[in-house]
């Protein structure tokens, strides 16, 4: 470490892994670090594309679970607000001052009933999602209790299989119940298809998705019937915006990956049979690792195993890199396959993870990297936050 950078054990090591000003090379690991011209470059592309199409974008606070980059997203990314699934995480971006708010899930515990409904207390428009005529009492009244209004969407499951009614008389039955209750007002639509998202080709993705349009497009139908239409329609993602957006129907995207990528995302092909992370989007995130132990001649072990990330959609990847491959983690030690024995210890790889989202929840910090030094340190603000 140079003398611009010398820090004491209290100040680096064990409190944050960098502190800005650093080299990245003297950055603590494992930890993530963004690449802060990619991060902006990909916030900035999705941002224009939703504008030049109409469209309201609510980036998905989900993915990375921080204030910092969702305000990075408002602010040079033309986003509106942020979704969240827990209502945990939406009192942390509340909090943090975002004023935009949807829980892109049902509640059903009082008790979390009870926290939603103080959420607008802090300044914020909150909407939540329902798909049981039963959860519209229960909102109601908390609303009351509270003397605070919550907006509702009606939730469509349009092939995710997951939360959602399956029927136009199932959306219109709901949303009346919704417009009828005291301190709830109904919104709109939720109508994310989830399944499809990482479906590797192109057409596969189109076609779940004209299905889920169609949809869409008759529960809009039966609404407007009864005099509701709805204010907004959301829904897309990473791998789907582009069919949405050129529904005529929705009018909001919640993308949320397309700001970091990850190895799977990276996976599927553009209209071109292109990877995404090849010209759509580029990779921003990054588990920075360190190589601990080469015993073995063809084998590099670094510290980035299981409780550095998440593999549930598979290992991660080494960026720009050939010559080594990542191909076994345990707890604490991920193995690199280094044929030609060109690591050594204490270099340096970064590493693409398999699934951005898990991966960042086991996380305490962001090291926004721009020309191979520190420029920021971000909490991950939401970490943990899952009831």
């Amino acid at each position: 470490m140079n003398m611009e950078t010398r820090l004491t054990d209290l100040e680096v090591g064990f409190d944050v892994p960098a502190l800005p000003g650093m080299r990245e090379q003297d950055i603590q690991t494992p930890c993530l670090i963004l690449d802060l011209d990619a991060l902006e470059a990909n916030i900035r592309k999705m941002g224009d594309y939703a504008r030049s199409h109409g469209m309201r974008l609510r980036v998905h606070g989900k993915m990375h679970k921080s204030v910092d980059v969702a305000k990075l997203q408002m602010r040079i990314g033309n986003a509106i607000g942020v979704c969240c699934q827990k209502v945990s995480e939406a009192e942390v971006f509340a909090r943090g001052g975002i004023k935009d708010i949807l829980v892109s899930n049902e509640v059903r515990d009082p008790a979390k009933i009870d926290r939603l409904a103080r959420l607008p207390k802090l300044g914020a428009s909150v909407i939540v999602c329902v798909d049981d005529l039963t959860n519209v009492p229960e909102l109601s009244e908390a609303a009351q209790r509270h003397g605070t209004t919550l907006d509702c969407f009606v939730e469509i499951d349009c092939g995710a299989g997951r939360c959602g009614v399956t029927t136009t008389e199932a959306v219109v039955q709901i949303a009346q119940a919704i417009d009828g209750a005291p301190g709830l007002n109904f919104k709109g639509l939720q109508a994310y298809q989830g399944a499809m998202q990482h479906m590797e080709q192109y057409e596969e993705r189109r076609a779940k998705l004209d299905a889920a349009i169609a949809m869409v497009k008759a529960a809009v139908t039966g609404l407007e019937a009864v005099g509701l239409k709805p204010q907004l329609v959301s829904g897309g993602g990473t791998g789907s915006y582009y069919f949405e957006s050129n529904s005529g129907v929705y009018n909001e995207l919640q993308c949320g990956s397309y700001a970091f990528m990850d190895a799977d995302y990276g996976r599927i092909r553009d209209k071109d049979g292109n990877r995404i992370d090849q010209g759509e989007f580029q990779n921003a995130l990054f588990i920075l690792t360190s190589v601990m132990s080469h015993a073995k001649a063809d084998k590099a072990v670094v510290d980035a195993g299981l409780k550095a990330q998440s593999v549930d959609s598979g290992l991660p990847v080494v960026f720009g890199r050939t010559d080594v491959k990542y191909v076994k983690c345990s707890d604490e030690h991920g193995v690199v396959d280094d044929p030609g024995a060109v690591l050594k210890p204490n270099d340096k790889l970064r590493l693409v993870p398999g699934h951005c989202d898990p991966t960042c929840n086991v996380h305490d910090w962001y090291v926004g990297v721009r020309g191979g030094k520190v420029e920021v340190v971000w909490p991950v603000s939401a970490r943990g936050r899952a009831y």
